[in-house]
């Protein structure tokens, strides 16, 4: 069984900073590409940002040079630093990981339950 539990969410003003996190627990041997996603009202779920097992990162076009996404393997933790925030970045913000389980195998596709980020005065 696995669990990604993300926290860091709220109301911000627009310009202003937000530091997402995402903990991923249970059975887990290791994780490969972990990611953020988004899915602001009455739009598809789209990719944030994606980190790799060793750190190799891409971004939506969007949210470059404000956004930061890291993660510490040790803790199977990921983050996501957000600045300069604006209200088109308003949604719900979900984890996504590519998992390998001591006891079911690869599990590719893991989401956690999202944490609402709401930009505005």
């Amino acid at each position: 069984q696995v669990q990604l539990v993300e926290s860091g969410g709220g109301l911000v003003q627009p310009g202003g900073s937000l530091r997402l996190s995402c903990v991923a627990s249970g059975s887990i041997l290791s994780i490969n590409t972990m990611g953020w996603y988004r899915q602001a009202p009455g739009k598809q779920r789209e990719l944030v940002a994606r980190i790799t097992s060793g750190g190799s990162t891409n971004y939506a076009d969007s949210v470059k040079g404000r956004f930061t996404i890291s993660r510490d393997n040790a803790k199977n933790t990921m983050y996501l630093q957000m600045n300069s925030l604006k209200p088109e970045d308003t949604a719900v913000y979900y984890c996504n990981a590519d998992l390998i389980m001591r006891l079911y195998g690869h599990y590719p596709d893991a989401w956690g339950q999202g944490t609402l980020v709401t930009v505005s005065s």
